[in-house]
């Protein structure tokens, strides 16, 4: 009896030992000050989370390793990892589109941190609340603004005896008004497009404060949609007046406005870069207000396509990784003209807007203060749920659009896409 009493004492000291060992071990862990960050493009995002571990004054001692990863290759990580319930080789902090954001939050509401308290929401555009937020909770903390503006070769447009006013506030009829006469003048059409891409429906419909899903962000809306039947007809129309060159992808897309045989680029500010690299155009390009849909009364001139926000994974250093977000992205204004200055990165943190930064003037655009005007435009895009369902129903909407182009009716076109839509997103 003795001996196994004695044995019985023994193996309890040895499991508390090893429980106090594993206590010590997961405590080491949880003090380390390093945390991780994902994000994709080196000259954007990248960068951007580069300038702010040297930005960062907040009290915790924070050190950030920065990963850089496709955004494919971050969303397959994320949901194989977080599907099998395993937070193993996951990030502290991740980069994730505004478009499939609401997809994450709600398919894993438990492994993301809420980010209320180190974020004034109020600080921020509103469009961008919608995505980074589940419950009334705050979840993301904004970063980038999509905001969208007019690209135009100015050029092009004189010759054709129109002036940048004559574009402010206008809506897609004038833009084909003009965009004909434009290429009667001077023998150049006015957008690119990718039949594949239907960015420019996307960025119409937001003009409106319409999507392709309803409020709830998960019932499709595309057949009684009358700001989606508007956009169809105006994309058509725009292929009809011949005013479209071709393209297959991003570098084709580049080349086109390079090279000069377009007049017109509509699409989000993040696009700047791509413009000013062809030096040789410096003095040519503006910027003007995002056309508005004809006819939608609820249309105004500013949109948004793409955008991105910061997440905090529910793991060990999730407060120092809020708290290095809070203090950089959430608040700093110092931080985001560095970032303006910089990258040409414009973020959706309004306090921002009235810094020196954006204010300058931009001799590549003639003297024009695009920055300034950018974030104008970002207080006036309607703010929207994207829901999470947003490529799958694009995915049948492009097949869709082949489709009226060659002739189908499009009353016909967007009832079918909403019968698919709602068998295939159950």
């Amino acid at each position: 009896m003795k001996k196994i009493l004695s044995f019985l004492v023994i193996s309890v000291l040895l499991l508390s030992a090893c429980s106090s060992g594993a206590g010590s071990s997961e405590s080491k862990e949880s003090d380390s000050n390093e945390v991780t960050l994902w994000a994709w493009d080196p000259n954007f995002n990248i960068k951007a989370a580069e300038m702010a571990t040297d930005a960062y004054s907040g009290e915790e001692d924070v050190k950030v390793k920065v990963v850089e990863y496709a955004q494919a290759d971050i969303i397959q990580k994320l949901n194989t990892s977080l599907s099998s319930g395993s937070t193993k080789g996951l990030p502290n902090i991740v980069l994730i589109e505004d478009y499939r954001a609401q997809g994450f939050l709600k398919a894993y509401p438990d492994m993301f941190y809420e980010l209320s308290d180190y974020m004034n929401v109020d600080d921020f555009a509103s469009y961008k609340i919608a995505p980074t937020s589940l419950d009334g909770k705050s979840y993301g903390i904004p970063f980038d603004t999509g905001v969208t503006g007019l690209y135009i070769r100015t050029d092009y447009l004189e010759e054709a005896g129109f002036s940048l006013a004559d574009l402010e506030g206008m809506d897609w009829n004038k833009y084909i008004e003009i965009g004909q006469k434009v290429k009667e003048t001077t023998g150049k059409q006015m957008i690119t497009q990718d039949p594949k891409d239907l960015g420019l429906i996307r960025m119409m419909i937001q003009s409106a404060g319409s999507w392709y899903l309803e409020e709830d962000g998960v019932t499709p809306n595309l057949a009684d949609n009358e700001a989606l039947k508007e956009a169809f007809k105006t994309y058509k129309d725009i292929l009809d007046a011949d005013l479209v060159k071709p393209v297959s992808d991003w570098s084709q897309f580049v080349a086109g406005f390079n090279s000069g045989d377009v007049a017109t680029v509509p699409t989000g500010n993040w696009i700047t870069p791509s413009i000013k690299a062809e030096a040789s155009q410096s003095g040519k390009w503006a910027v003007a207000n995002f056309p508005k849909l004809s006819g939608i009364s609820t249309s105004v001139n500013a949109s948004n396509l793409g955008g991105s926000s910061w997440y905090v994974l529910n793991i060990d250093g999730k407060e120092k990784s809020a708290e290095f977000l809070g203090n950089t992205f959430g608040s700093n204004v110092d931080f985001y003209q560095d970032l303006v200055t910089e990258i040409g990165a414009i973020g959706s943190y309004i306090p921002a807007a009235t810094s020196e930064a954006y204010k300058e003037s931009d001799e590549y655009f003639n003297g024009q203060s695009i920055v300034q005007d950018f974030a104008k435009w970002t207080e006036e895009i309607p703010q929207i749920n994207y829901g999470l369902h947003t490529y799958a129903i694009e995915d049948i909407l492009a097949i869709g659009m082949q489709d009226y182009i060659k002739g189908k009716d499009l009353d016909e076109v967007l009832n079918d896409a909403q019968k698919q839509a709602e068998e295939q997103i159950k």
